[in-house]
């Protein structure tokens, strides 16, 4: 055991396989910890360099494991892949980890705390809640549409659609139909009213962050994407540059190039989905209020919009955002206006 110098870790709910080398890559030990087992091998151990893959419980056990003095590095399972030898299984991925986790040039997730976690996890709890009104919401509408109740489109249809069913005064709706859309209608109003509470939790951990409050300041920018940046990336110095945080989220174009030949084709659309879709979401908003007013703050927008359509061009802008963000958060400063131009 005192011979073991690295150790890759692949981690499961109720298994985890071991794979250990020492200094000279030679293999030192191969086994399988149930979950009760883990911490209590690693304790006898003395410290070493531990990898994992970055995916469901990874940061709870490398802040455990660091706990007992191993430095715990985290790496996307997209780079390990590329390390397992022929047949998949637990213990060739806990090798693959291990020849992964000492590579130079392997690219480490830093391991985030249980308040940073907890910020994600809620804006994950809101998203499920939007996503649970839309399905109620659309049900409501094709059970109506099928006794021939049609509604307009937007807030105020669903308005009246639940006024109706409210009412019962409708001969068109049975009376077993009116029991399910009540229902369906009760569970709107208890969604709406969970989404505002995350609402108000999300803005308030906002009003108590400062960087969350200084990334307020980018047109586009309102609290829920300032605490997701803030959560997502809490140290801005793992990326190099704000086009490494913009190629992260997958705002950047894919690459086929060779022969010196450049070909870049769609957003790559890899990293955080999430995180992409409220940064394009935050620019389009940008572009409306821009072509409403006749002007806009970013000079260089105004001519890509010209020449370009509405999506490519906020996606443009939601790149310069994240980039913006990068910058505010790395140097530690706040946000600079730019000179507005017609629009």
């Amino acid at each position: 055991m005192e011979q073991i110098s690295t150790i890759g870790l692949d981690i499961a709910k109720s298994v985890f396989q071991v794979h250990g080398i020492d200094a000279l890559g030679e293999i030192v030990i191969r086994r399988q910890l149930k979950r009760r087992q883990v911490l209590a091998f690693f304790n006898k151990l003395p410290a070493c360099l531990v990898g994992m893959e970055a995916c469901a419980t990874s940061h709870h056990w490398a802040r455990e494991l660091a706990k007992l003095g191993h430095d715990v590095r985290l790496m996307p399972p997209s780079y390990v892949k590329h390390y397992v030898k022929r047949n998949k299984n637990d213990a060739a991925d806990a090798e693959a980890i291990c020849e992964a986790v000492q590579r130079p040039t392997m690219r480490f997730v830093p391991i985030k705390t249980p308040e940073q976690q907890s910020v994600l996890m809620l804006h994950r709890t809101r998203q499920l809640f939007v996503r649970q009104r839309t399905t109620l919401i659309n049900a409501i509408r094709a059970h109506l549409a099928e006794l021939g109740i049609v509604a307009g489109i937007g807030r105020h249809g669903v308005e009246v659609l639940l006024e109706l069913i409210a009412k019962g005064e409708d001969e068109r709706i049975p009376c077993a139909a009116r029991e399910c859309l009540m229902a369906l209608a009760a569970q709107l109003q208890l969604v709406k009213r969970q989404i505002l509470g995350a609402d108000r939790r999300v803005l308030a951990w906002h009003r108590s962050s400062k960087t969350s409050k200084r990334l307020e300041a980018i047109p586009g920018v309102g609290p829920l994407i300032a605490t997701a940046l803030v959560a997502s990336a809490p140290d801005p110095h793992i990326f190099r540059s704000g086009r490494d945080l913009s190629a992260w989220i997958g705002l950047v174009p894919k690459q086929n190039s060779t022969g010196g030949k450049e070909r870049l084709g769609n957003i790559s659309k890899a990293g955080n989905q999430y995180l992409r879709k409220l940064l394009v979401i935050g620019a389009l908003s940008v572009i409306r209020r821009a072509k409403a007013l006749g002007y806009t703050k970013h000079p260089w927008l105004v001519p890509l919009m010209e020449r370009r359509s509405t999506m490519i061009a906020a996606i443009a802008l939601a790149n310069k955002i994240a980039r913006t963000a990068w910058a505010m958060m790395a140097r530690n400063e706040s946000y600079r206006t730019p000179l507005p131009q017609s629009a």
